[in-house]
This record gives structure tokens, sequence and C-alpha cells, in this order.
């Protein structure tokens, strides 16, 4: 059978994502679906369309374009943007197409509230505290001033107030985790006792998970909607094991030959054969945002086997050993990310090969020709 890609691809289980998605909304009852950059690299139009069809509620994207083009394939539920208007054109278009978005400073606010005045209309907005994560929104103790900000504006009507944690993921960093829920529901008590009526979201895929006292009225899980677990590697990772990996990227073998004892393999000869071996070179390389960081570390999968990386990843090659696999052979199917469940590659461990985190894995090789299952 000759293999259907001429290079490598990234294989993309919408019915996956639609899968943790009910998991995650029947945990914490009212589940936002984060699809913010290009869905984490699964792709938005089609992530997006399948978890409508499936009944998702909320989708919240990143920019206001990309909040734009959900609207644009004919989602009519409600769409947030969780960077609000930046660009000078954001704010008519987040009025005109109906986006909530994240309001995040007075600027933003008044500058909303009169293109929504000069369109005539009142525009639902999500006020952005900051309650600890030091990047966007209004300050958790200014939230009497925020209140007195929107007394003076007639165009814009709260729909949502939201925060983002900087360490639910992290076990050992309850206490801030828990301060931080503590000074968003002081500024939610704030803003309700000054009449307006919103969801209050906090809880991102890790709190939703472990912190069920931060649930909220809503929630807004992006990572474990594609199937990673937040608590990889830790005392809770119990908490995410149900959740089912949404990527595969394969790849195959261009050669296979000896490497002999002694003799080296790729860019700087980091690798030297302490015996007779067997390698195959693949299609794959930093080229494809196969990360350089993989060389020497982690493995690849071949015919249900592990094969570990040997030596640097160049542009578009890499090395690896299949002395032990000694059926394997060109044109072979590789699996760089996913693959057969004996040996399948977790986008969590990738992420530990190469000391990053599995968000960048997946935004990355998200980047690659996509197909869906």
């Amino acid at each position: 059978m000759p293999i259907a890609y001429n290079h490598l691809e990234t294989l993309v289980h919408p019915g996956r994502i639609v899968e943790n998605w009910r998991k995650l909304e029947a945990r914490g009852g009212h589940a936002y679906a984060v699809v913010k950059a290009d869905a984490y690299g699964h792709g938005l139009r089609e992530v997006a369309r399948a978890l409508a069809a499936a009944g998702a509620h909320t989708l919240c994207a990143g920019t206001v374009e990309e909040s734009v083009s959900i609207r644009g394939m004919g989602y009519e539920g409600c769409v947030v943007s969780l960077l609000g208007p930046q660009l000078d054109e954001d704010f008519a278009a987040a009025i005109r197409q109906r986006i909530v978005p994240f309001i995040a400073d007075a600027e933003q606010l008044k500058r909303l509230d009169a293109e929504a005045a000069s369109l005539n209309v009142v525009q639902p907005i999500s006020i952005k505290i900051d309650t600890g994560m030091g990047r966007l929104g209004f300050r958790a103790e200014d939230a009497q001033a925020v209140a007195d900000l929107l007394d003076g504006l007639s165009h814009v009507k709260v729909a949502g107030v939201s925060s983002h944690l900087a360490s639910a993921d992290m076990p050992q960093d309850r206490a801030a985790v828990e301060a931080q829920n503590a000074r968003f529901c002081d500024a939610v008590q704030v803003l309700r006792s000054r009449g307006h009526e919103f969801e209050a979201n906090l809880a991102n895929s890790a709190a939703l998970l472990a912190y069920p006292e931060m649930h909220h009225d809503a929630q807004r899980p992006g990572l474990a909607l594609y199937g990673c677990n937040p608590f990889w590697g830790t005392e809770q990772a119990a908490l995410g094991s149900d959740l089912v990996p949404a990527m595969d990227v394969r790849s195959r073998i261009y050669q296979t030959h000896g490497l002999r004892a002694g003799e080296t393999v790729s860019y700087g000869r980091t690798f030297t054969a302490q015996r007779d071996m067997r390698i195959a070179v693949i299609a794959a390389g930093y080229a494809d945002n196969y990360m350089r960081a993989m060389s020497g570390v982690g493995a690849v999968c071949v015919r249900g086997r592990r094969a570990p990386i040997l030596g640097r990843v160049c542009m578009q090659m890499t090395a690896v050993d299949v002395t032990d696999i000694p059926d394997a052979t060109r044109g072979d199917d590789v699996w760089l990310l996913g693959g057969p469940d004996q040996c399948a590659v977790r986008a969590e461990e990738f992420a530990d090969w190469c000391g990053t985190i599995s968000y960048e894995i997946l935004c990355l090789l998200g980047q690659n020709p996509r197909r869906y299952a």
C-alpha cells in the first residue's frame, strides 16, 4: 500500500476533542471550550465546527480576528475573545460580530463603549481581573473603581468577570491558587453588589480538575480539551488520566543502514556507536517544528516499538536506533507524536524530553500540514 502523504503530517481527531469537552462539561457544570491560537495547533475552524455540532455553548478564541472567523463559519453560540480588542479595527468588528471581548483596562473599556454608542448597540463584555498573574487586567483591589467607571458608560453591559490562575497545575502552590481565588471572589462580590449580573469564570483546565470550589459559574478548559493532562508527572496525575490525546504526528523512514562500532552520526559527531547498530533516517527535522532540543533524547514509534533518537536533529532529517526493530524499512510510518497504543508518544513526555511544556509541542507540531480523522 503506498503511503498517502509525502513527508510529514499532523493527524487531528476532532471527535476526541468533543469527548474531552463532554467530560470536562460534566465535571465543571458549564465548561467553555478554549480554541485560541488555532485551537492549540489543532485547527480553529475544524475544531470549532466539531464542538458546535456537539452542543458547545461557548467558544473562547484568542484574538478578535479568530473570534470573527468562528462567527464566519455560522456558529451561533457565545464567542469570547480572550485578548479583547487590541487593534483599531477590532473594536467595531467585535461589536458587529457579537463577540464578547475580555476588557482589561479603562482605555479599552471607554473606547469600546464609544464605538458601541456610534453603532447604537449595547455591547456585552467580560471584565478581566488581575488576581496575581501580573499580565492583563484591572487589579482586584480596584473593583470599586471599575464599578464607578462602568456607571458612567451607557453602551456596554457586563456579561462576564474573569481572571487567570498562574499556578493551578502545581500541587505544591495551593496557597497561591487559593489566594487568587479569594481576590477574585472579592472583586466579583463588589461588582455584583453594584447591580451587575454576569458569569464569573476563573478555572482553567487544572482548576477545573482539582479545585471544584473554584468552578464558579463557568470554567475555561484549554489544554485538557486536547487530551493533555495538566498534572502529568505530579501526585495528582490521576485527575486527568481519562483525557484522550487528539493529535498524532506521522512521518516515514527515508533509509535504513548499518552503523559500525566507533562510527558517528549527524552534525557535530555527538553520538558514537558503542556497538554495531542499525539506524533509520526519518523525515523529520526542525524545519517541521521537530525541535532541535530533541537531539539525543526521546524516541519515536516504529512498527509498534520505541526507537531512540541518535545525535542531532537536522533541518529535515533525524536518525533513530532501529537495531531492535529488524523489520523496519524504507517508507514505514514513524510516529513522532501519538501512534499505536503500546508505544504512543504523549505530548507531555515529548515536552519533558526537550525541556518545555506540552502547549508548545501542540502549537508547533500543529503548524505542519493537517489531516482530520
